[in-house]
């Protein structure tokens, strides 16, 4: 059996898409870290400074109290910036340009802003920094022209324009790549749950082959032994024993399947996938239809996925035969090679049809089967009465 996870699909269709592959860094601080930490150091930079350069400009206790005080609101505004990152960005860029006019020789930088307007972008508010700082600044440029700050020179509000460009460039480079990791998370989830998908799929499919066949065989068996109990007893023990043998060979055959579901393969029974060489014991087994098998392929030189899924697709033909053909007495089994690939055909002579040209599970199955080697499958009504199922499988690279 195939090990668990290992699909068709994925043994098939080539390897997995680009975002399959190693995820892109999305290396994340602890929470608290990215909350206290901006608090931590814009305090340290700002509210020391302020004090210190308040005494070396000799400042009145009022105007040291002002510097302080809007030194303060930064820090402080940044504890809800995990909440409230936009209203948090607009409050620091006014107390940021209220910094610019109280310390006119210059004060420390204003740090609570970089970490407003970074927290600010990368937590979907983008509009509010990107409209919170434009104002600001625009006004602050405004009014120290108004009054004639001679200390706003060309060259400062350059300088100071590059660097909150800078600031928005970093913000706006970690939101792009936080996007690209969630983009990737998103995807490597979808293809984790569509190989699922297509595993238990794979997995109904053979469930549904397996019992299907198996258990129209023990239903018929069982007729005939209640039919003959009384008139021929023998002959009512031969059913008996082909019930037997036909279900400990289900029985064996599902408990490979569900293995595949373990997480330890060892658990599983190792029963082989079954293959072209058990054709002649599949159709010995079919009770009360006459089935000629006309084999031409070699073995050998058939890949085992072929394999299996030309026995399935022989096996639920005749299951469909057995339990859907009116009237049908004979059904005639011939697989060969043609220039399109290896080809299967069973076709009965009964006088109905053994299911629709699209309806049912198993000739969905079969259909499933063919596709996902590349191969086709036609089912419906034969030219000259009966029912006939024709697939072609092509021949993979490096198989004869």
């Amino acid at each position: 059996m195939p090990a668990p996870g290992d699909t068709h699909a994925t043994r098939w269709h080539g390897g997995p898409p680009w975002w399959a592959g190693e995820a892109p860094p999305d290396w994340r601080a602890p929470r608290w870290a990215t909350l206290w930490i901006p608090v931590i150091v814009s305090f340290l930079i700002q509210v020391p400074a302020a004090i210190a350069i308040a005494r070396f400009t000799g400042q009145s206790p009022r105007e040291t109290a002002i510097a302080v005080g809007i030194a303060l609101v930064g820090p402080l505004a940044l504890i809800a910036a995990r909440r409230f990152p936009g209203p948090v960005v607009a409050v620091t860029a006014v107390a940021s340009s209220l910094d610019l006019f109280v310390n006119e020789r210059g004060g420390p930088p204003y740090v609570a802003l970089a970490f407003a307007i970074v927290s600010a972008i990368v937590r979907d508010a983008r509009i509010w920094a990107w409209v919170s700082i434009g104002v600001c600044w625009i006004a602050s440029i405004t009014m120290a022209a108004v009054l004639g700050r001679e200390e706003w020179t060309p060259f400062r509000i350059a300088g100071t324009t590059l660097g909150i460009l800078i600031v928005f460039g970093i913000g706006e480079g970690m939101r792009t790549r936080r996007e690209r990791a969630a983009e990737f998370r998103r995807r490597a989830d979808e293809r984790r749950q569509g190989l699922v998908q297509a595993e238990r799929v794979r997995i109904a499919r053979e469930l549904h082959d397996v019992l299907a066949h198996s258990l129209s065989q023990i239903n018929v068996q069982a007729g005939v032994g209640l039919h003959l109990m009384d008139k021929q007893p023998d002959k009512a023990r031969d059913a008996l024993a082909s019930i037997k043998d036909t279900s400990k060979t289900a029985l064996d055959e599902v408990r490979s399947v569900l293995g595949t579901l373990r997480s330890e393969g060892a658990d599983a029974p190792l029963v082989p996938e079954p293959g072209l060489d058990r054709l002649p014991q599949l159709v010995a087994g079919v009770s009360g239809l006459r089935v000629e098998l006309d084999d031409r392929l070699a073995h050998a030189a058939v890949p085992a996925p072929v394999q299996l899924a030309l026995y399935r697709i022989v096996q639920e033909s005749l299951t469909n035969i057995a339990r859907h053909a009116d009237g049908a007495t004979t059904a005639r089994v011939l697989l060969h090679r043609d220039d399109d690939g290896y080809r299967v055909e069973v076709r009965d002579d009964g006088a109905g049809t053994s299911a629709t040209e699209s309806g049912g599970r198993g000739i969905l199955g079969m259909r499933e089967r063919a596709e996902l080697l590349g191969g086709r499958l036609s089912a419906g009504p034969a030219e000259g009465g009966g029912f006939a199922v024709t697939a072609t499988i092509p021949v993979t690279r490096g198989s004869a």
